[in-house]
């Protein structure tokens, strides 16, 4: 189907490219938003990103028992929306698994190493307590969708019509009163779906492969997890927000097809679901 009339722009941040599709008549306007809006993804990253040395999320993942460090109302905001996923999938997305991550994605030998330590994320203030070190942040599962709804925030109240916020193919957030044809591309089957003023993000083993792992078995990777439990190849979360949407499409691929059917999904977290089996792509509606 045919997008409405926009200008794109486009920018290369977060280990993606940032796709940033605008409506509206004045050109210079839109430009200019653009630039903005890519200057605020880039000082998301720097404050996000747990390899920008001297950012927030890097000093947390260096503190030591008792020690506090002050952050950033975005790195607490963005904590704080990780945290509500963490409760919300049972525990299947934790921001805190750098250190699994690292070991399957560089394949080390040895024992896959157990998430132990403790942080406090103080929910009035903007700062992280380490009670007991050895978690490590990592907020690569979330951390584009809400620069997203950064993205978002910052547009409002600008006279374009409506906008299309993208990071890579995998997520999308529409905002404003325009609706966007989005292609849902498996390994075997597709079909597109029309997103208006909500998120829509996608998971699959080709998407984030090593990055998907299991808190809830000592790390055990996807690829070790039964197919026969979960025969999903690809799957599509939606939700208000694109952090959620983020978020629960990478825990809804640890979870058994039965399990999906019977999430409890809601206007915040996740409204519905598409997911690719070996027989075609099916859609699991909100339910009450």
């Amino acid at each position: 189907m045919t997008p409405p009339e926009h200008k794109l722009f486009h920018h290369e941040a977060m280990k993606t490219t940032f796709f940033l599709r605008l409506c509206g008549e004045d050109e210079s306007l839109l430009k200019g938003i653009a630039s903005e809006a890519f200057h605020l993804i880039g000082e998301l990253e720097q404050k996000l990103s747990r390899y920008a040395e001297g950012g927030d999320i890097h000093r947390i993942n260096a503190l030591q028992a008792g020690e506090t460090h002050h952050i950033s109302e975005e790195s607490h905001a963005c904590l704080l929306t990780a945290l509500e996923a963490y409760i919300h999938t049972g525990g299947l997305f934790d921001p805190t698994l750098g250190s699994l991550i690292d070991h399957q994605k560089q394949q080390q030998a040895g024992e896959v190493p157990r998430p132990l330590g403790q942080l406090i994320i103080h929910p009035d203030t903007p700062a992280v307590t380490c009670v007991e070190p050895g978690r490590i942040i990592d907020l690569g599962g979330i951390g584009k969708g809400f620069a997203l709804d950064q993205l978002a925030r910052f547009i409002d109240g600008w006279d374009i019509d409506g906008a299309l916020f993208s990071s890579g193919a995998s997520t999308h957030l529409a905002v404003g009163d325009v609706s966007w044809p989005i292609e849902l591309v498996g390994d075997q089957y597709q079909s597109h779906t029309m997103l208006h003023q909500q998120a829509l993000s996608a998971s699959s083993f080709d998407i984030q492969g090593c990055h998907i792992v299991h808190p809830g078995s000592a790390g055990m990777a996807i690829t070790e997890v039964s197919p026969e439990k979960n025969p999903h190849k690809r799957i599509w979360a939606y939700s208000q927000a694109a952090a959620f949407a983020d978020a629960w499409s990478t825990a809804l691929m640890l979870m058994p097809t039965a399990e999906i059917a019977q999430t409890p999904t809601t206007e915040n977290q996740l409204t519905a679901v598409h997911l690719e089996q070996a027989d075609g792509l099916h859609l699991i509606s909100a339910q009450a």
